[in-house]
């Protein structure tokens, strides 16, 4: 157990000793159970991840009408071909000391995937249904001195959910022992309303409970820490307290540090509660100075500065890892997208891991949260409708209440293609109630919602309802919509939408709509989408040309597990084609092309790869997306001739394209021009066969805590330091030393490999490994990487 103690409150991660079981029973929420033969795991955990992957799993079959005549479609992998349906118990036994009578316990959920019920010494405790809501659940009447038993079943249900969700007890879960005086569970709530360069007014509202059968005097001592640690204001207050009552204080900071994506500055304001002389709590709360302006005609301003949201949409999952939260992973993730220049992050379709929205802050990233795919329309059989008029109102007010501290969030996204859009009825009327919800909550943040049926959504008035309309693959619209809806700000909520799989090149190029490939890929030239969608260059012509729109969020920034479009009907495809990056963080073609556009980083990369034994003599058409204007190609010391990015042809706005090369082994060069001068160039080369492996992890040493993971980029090469880009040579791992595989991946959306395993096929020519340190255990951690007939890899890092 991670501990952190203060004078009062004493808070335990709840991570080790969990005995977990598929199945269910009512005695298994009994103490005197015998879960002997259970299997141990640690928490955060998704019993699903590990497989077996099977079109079973989540098998469904869709009926239309054609001609008369019923037919039918079978659709799997959308929920990513794995085991996750199904009922479990989780039973942690933990210990508590002689004194516990005289203080407050509670259990606090991070996110329990799904319908979790709560039981504590056999009495049942609380639920939570929705598996992406925190929650907290009061135990103090049902724990003794000594031993006690917490127990946790889930449920989950089949049709629930239109992509992987995991399954279990997914997030952090923690016992928190505090007086019975104490700060309420998400209880403080830090505003920033006014600031200048000399001085920012805070004002802090703290909620305190007391549980003790008598009125109180209680002294409230509030100090903010500024990011070096350095008190720089502070307030007190005294008031009578029996039950509930709120604090309300405003403190002055001088020469306010602004919280900024370039810039993420913290402030740690801390609540000391006493009685007397005698502090009976104590709590921090992280937050930043910041300001934000939506302009309907300008577009976002953060602290006044104009800026672009360069976004991108998120699932919840870890790719290999599952659903299973872990922050080195999630913290890999954003730092490969602040590579790429992404600034924001939309958390599709639910409120995310209090961690993201933590290294968010700390990383500096805007964050649109969001709370629903689904109000009371269903889009699935056992979706949130059948939870919304029990517990909408909870699910919001908790995301917020959780949320609302944190600079990096931006707007309260109340539902993503809700198909209430077109309910004139009452499709305005649930969002008034929602809209309001997050005003009583937060009214310093705008609202929005993820419009795919604008027209609907305008004419019966879910659309004006929000405060910011957000609009899902509309950009040759957004004139029309601006005009439409005079004087509200918008913005691309969900954008592009472009297919691809890394490293896989189809001829000819074109635009594709219909896929039929046998190998259940797409081509990485980034032309290809869905009806519904385009090419990234579509959507930075649509943000370019109209100005008034605050920015987009491509979907998506990774590929995420389940659906698997265009080929939901065709195993083994079992994960999303639509990331910029593929499941397990290599990037794609396409990152380079984000990169380009949405940073000043100097920018030159070529696609596709130049090793195509058979095509000698055929049309081989080569990209280049670049941050320079003017890129020369040349094939074998023989120029392709010269582009310049062209506002009037799409095709070289935002990328340069040769169509007509001819293919002959060698090398093809891009060297990029700035007036008139060649200032990079880089060089594809054909590769030889396999020869080598080569391991490259991310950092060079680990803590030993348990939870922080290296990620091991694994190459096959020629010898030549040329990547063989078809390798898919079988590699095998071994691992001495104080550190596990977590999971082993190779972003090929049609694996049927697990993903706990210690061997894995390349994917064109790269795969991952996934390390763990082993929690206590120091030292170092030797890496060996194996295949038939290549040099073995070898890698050493160190754990302290």
């Amino acid at each position: 157990m991670k501990s952190k103690k203060d004078n009062a409150r004493n808070v335990e991660t709840l991570r080790y000793g969990w005995k977990f079981k598929l199945g269910d029973s009512p005695e298994m929420a009994e103490p005197d159970y015998d879960d002997s033969g259970w299997e141990t795991v640690r928490v955060p955990h998704d019993w699903a991840i590990t497989g077996p992957f099977d079109r079973e799993n989540d098998i469904q079959i869709l009926y239309y009408i054609q001609n008369g005549q019923k037919k039918e479609i079978v659709h799997t992998g959308n929920t990513g071909g794995l085991p996750h349906v199904g009922k479990a118990w989780y039973r942690l036994r933990f210990s508590l000391p002689g004194n516990i009578s005289s203080k407050r316990i509670r259990v606090e959920f991070d996110g329990v995937m799904s319908h979790g019920r709560v039981y504590c010494n056999g009495k049942y405790a609380g639920c939570r249904p929705y598996g992406y809501s925190s929650f907290s659940i009061d135990i103090t009447d049902s724990v003794r001195p000594g031993e006690n038993l917490l127990a946790v079943s889930v449920d989950n249900k089949p049709f629930s959910s239109r992509w992987y969700p995991g399954a279990g007890i997914y997030r952090n879960v923690r016992l928190v022992t505090m007086s019975p005086l104490h700060v309420a569970h998400w209880g403080t709530y830090i505003t920033t309303t006014s600031f200048n360069k000399d001085r920012a007014e805070v004002c802090m509202e703290t909620s305190v409970e007391n549980h003790a059968d008598k009125k109180l005097t209680v002294r409230l001592e509030t100090t903010i820490f500024d990011p070096k640690g350095k008190p720089v204001a502070s307030a007190e207050d005294t008031k009578s307290v029996l039950g509930n009552i709120a604090f309300r204080q405003k403190l002055s900071v001088k020469s306010p540090l602004l919280w900024s994506v370039d810039s993420p500055e913290l402030y740690i304001a801390r609540s000391t509660v006493k009685v007397g002389d005698k502090i009976v709590d104590t709590c921090e709360t992280s937050f930043g100075i910041r300001s934000l302006r939506f302009d309907p005609e300008k577009g976002f301003f953060l602290n006044g500065k104009n800026m672009k949201l360069n976004g991108v949409c998120m699932h919840h999952d870890l790719g290999p890892l599952g659903s299973a939260i872990n922050t080195s992973a999630m913290k890999r993730q954003l730092a490969i997208l602040k590579d790429m220049g992404c600034n924001s992050i939309r958390t599709s379709h639910n409120p995310p891991a209090p961690e993201l929205l933590e290294l968010a802050d700390k990383m500096g990233f805007l964050v649109i949260d969001e709370a629903f795919d689904e109000w009371r329309i269903k889009k699935c059989d056992n979706g949130y409708h059948m939870l919304f008029d029990r517990w909408a109102e909870k699910d919001l007010r908790d995301m917020i209440r959780r949320d609302r501290n944190h600079p990096c969030v931006i707007m309260w996204s109340i539902g993503n293609e809700i198909l209430e859009q077109k309910d004139a009825e009452n499709g305005a009327k649930t969002a008034k109630f929602l809209h309001d919800i997050c005003k009583r909550e937060d009214p310093t943040r705008p609202t929005t919602a993820g419009f795919n049926y604008p027209e609907e959504a305008m004419k019966n008035g879910l659309a004006q309802t929000v405060d910011i309309p957000g609009w899902n693959y509309k950009p040759h619209m957004y004139a029309r919509y601006h005009s439409q809806m005079p004087g509200k700000p918008m913005y691309g909520s969900e954008t592009a939408s472009c297919l691809s799989s890394r490293g896989e090149y189809y001829f000819p190029v074109d635009d594709e709509r219909i896929f039929d490939n046998t190998s259940l890929q797409v081509s990485s030239y980034d032309l290809s989408g869905p009806g519904w969608a385009g090419s990234p260059d579509s959507e930075f012509r649509g943000v370019e040309e109209n100005p008034f729109i605050m920015g987009e969020f491509a979907w998506t920034g990774f590929d995420y597990l389940g659906e698997p479009y265009p080929y939901q009907g065709q195993w083994p495809s079992r994960s999303s084609y639509f990331g910029i990056v593929d499941l397990c963080g290599i990037p794609k073609d396409r990152f380079y092309l984000y990169r380009s556009r949405w940073t000043d980083k100097e920018t030159l990369h070529l696609l596709p790869h130049w090793t195509w034994p058979g095509r000698e003599g055929q049309v081989v058409p080569v990209h280049c997306y670049t941050s320079w204007n003017t890129v020369e190609l040349f094939v074998n010391g023989v120029s392709q001739g010269i582009r310049s990015k062209n506002p009037k042809n799409l095709l070289n706005r935002y990328r340069l394209a040769w169509s007509g090369v001819v293919y002959k082994p060698g090398e093809i060069k891009a060297v990029a021009y700035e007036k008139g001068k060649a200032v990079k160039e880089i060089t594809v080369r054909t590769a030889g066969k396999p020869a080598l492996i080569k391991l490259l992890p991310d950092i060079k040493q680990m803590k030993a805590d348990g939870e922080e993971m290296a990620f091991i980029l694994v190459s096959l090469e020629d010898g030549k330091n040329n990547l063989c880009p078809r390798a898919d040579n079988l590699v095998r791992f071994r691992i001495q030393g104080p550190a596990e595989i977590a999971a082993v991946d190779n972003g090929n959306p049609v694996s049927t490999e697990p993903f706990r395993a210690d061997y894995r096929k390349a994917f064109n020519g790269r795969c991952m490994v996934y390390l763990r340190s082993i929690k206590g255990k120091k030292g170092e951690v030797k890496v060996t990487a194996e295949s038939q007939g290549l040099k073995t890899g070898k890698l050493t890092l160190a754990v302290k």
